[in-house]
C-alpha cells in the first residue's frame, strides 16, 4: 500500500471543497460575520494608524490637558495634552501584536507536547500531562505579573510570559483529538505500509487533529489581548510612551470624572477585540463541528 494514500483522511480535492464549506459556514453564521467584521476593521485599524490617526500619538499639548471631545480633539486630550483618538487607534498595533503572536506561540508549544503526548503515551503521556496540569494549577494573572516583573516590562517579555502560562489548553485539546485519530483504520494502514513515526504524526494525525485548535486560537486571541490589558493596566507590560489600550484605561482611570471617554475609549477597544474574537471562534465550531452546530445560539 502506498503511504501517500493513506495520508489524510480527506482527500485533497474534498479537503479544498471543505474549506470552502467552512468559509460559506462562517459567512452564514451571523455572530461569526460580525466577528470577522470587527477583526478586519481593529486590523485595518492597526495597520493603517499612521493615515487614519488625525495626530501624532505621542505629541503633547500642555496648554490643552484633560479637554474634552472638540472638533480637532474627537475623544479630548490626555492628561499631557496627547489626543486620545490617535493613541486609541495606534494602540490596536500592540494589542494585536501581542495577542496574536502570543496565542501562536503558545498554540505551537501546546499543540507540539499534546501530540507527543497522544501518539508516544506511556511515560511521555504521563511526564506532559503531569508538568501540564502543574501549570493549569497555577493562577495565570498572578504568575503573569511575577514572571514580567522579573524579566521586566515590554512586548517580548509580556508575550514570552502570556506563551509560557496558556500553552496548556491546546496541549490537552491537542492530546484529546490525537488520542481518537490515532486508532483510526487509515492510522494502522500507515503502520502497515512503514511509514515512520514523525510521517504519520504530522502527515497523517496532525491535519486531522487540527481543527479543535484553530477554534481554540480564535478563542485565546481575546483572552491574551485580555491579559497583556490588564498587566499593563497594572504598570508591568507595556511602558510609555508608546500607546496601549492598557495604558491609556490605566491613566484614564484617575480622570474618570473629568474626562470619562480616556478610559471608557479604551476599555471599549478591548471589549470589541475580545468580542470579535469569541464570535469569530463561534462560528468556526460550527463549521468545523457540525455535532456542535446551533449549540453556541442556544446559550
Amino acid at each position: 500500500m502506498n503511504t501517500k494514500n493513506t495520508a489524510l483522511l480527506i482527500p485533497s480535492g474534498k479537503s479544498r471543497s471543505r474549506r470552502k464549506n467552512v468559509v460559506f459556514a462562517i459567512l452564514a453564521h451571523k455572530m461569526a460575520l460580525v466577528g470577522v467584521v470587527i477583526i478586519v476593521s481593529l486590523i485595518c485599524m492597526a495597520v493603517f494608524a499612521p493615515f487614519l490617526a488625525p495626530h501624532d500619538p505621542n505629541d503633547q499639548d500642555l496648554y490643552r490637558v484633560l479637554e474634552g471631545p472638540t472638533w480637532e480633539h474627537l475623544l479630548g486630550t490626555d492628561d499631557v495634552g496627547r489626543d486620545l483618538l490617535s493613541r486609541v487607534i495606534f494602540g490596536a498595533r500592540i494589542s494585536l501584536i501581542i495577542g496574536i503572536v502570543s496565542t501562536f506561540l503558545s498554540a505551537l508549544m501546546g499543540s507540539l507536547l499534546g501530540l507527543i503526548a497522544g501518539y508516544k503515551g506511556g511515560v511521555a503521556d504521563m511526564v506532559i500531562m503531569r508538568i501540564t496540569d502543574t501549570f493549569m494549577c497555577l493562577p495565570v494573572m498572578v504568575m503573569l505579573l511575577v514572571i514580567v516583573a522579573v524579566l521586566g516590562p515590554g512586548v517580548e517579555n509580556i508575550i514570552i510570559a502570556i506563551s509560557v502560562l496558556t500553552w496548556t489548553t491546546f496541549a490537552r485539546i491537542m492530546r484529546g483529538q490525537v488520542l481518537y485519530v490515532r486508532e483510526l483504520p487509515y492510522i494502522e494502514a500507515a503502520h502497515a505500509d512503514g511509514a515512520s513515526e514523525l510521517r504519520i504524526m504530522f502527515k497523517n494525525i496532525l491535519p486531522n487533529a487540527i481543527s479543535p485548535i484553530i477554534v481554540a486560537i480564535s478563542i485565546m486571541l481575546g483572552r491574551h489581548i485580555m491579559l497583556e490589558s490588564i498587566a499593563t493596566f497594572l504598570g508591568l507590560g507595556v511602558q510609555p510612551p508608546t500607546p496601549t489600550w492598557g495604558k491609556a484605561l490605566r491613566v484614564g482611570y484617575s480622570y474618570l470624572e473629568i474626562v470619562p471617554l480616556y478610559s471608557i475609549a479604551p476599555g471599549l477597544m478591548i471589549t470589541l477585540a475580545v468580542l470579535g474574537f469569541n464570535f469569530l471562534g463561534d462560528g468556526l465550531r460550527d463549521a468545523l463541528d457540525p455535532r456542535l452546530r446551533g449549540e453556541g445560539r442556544k446559550i
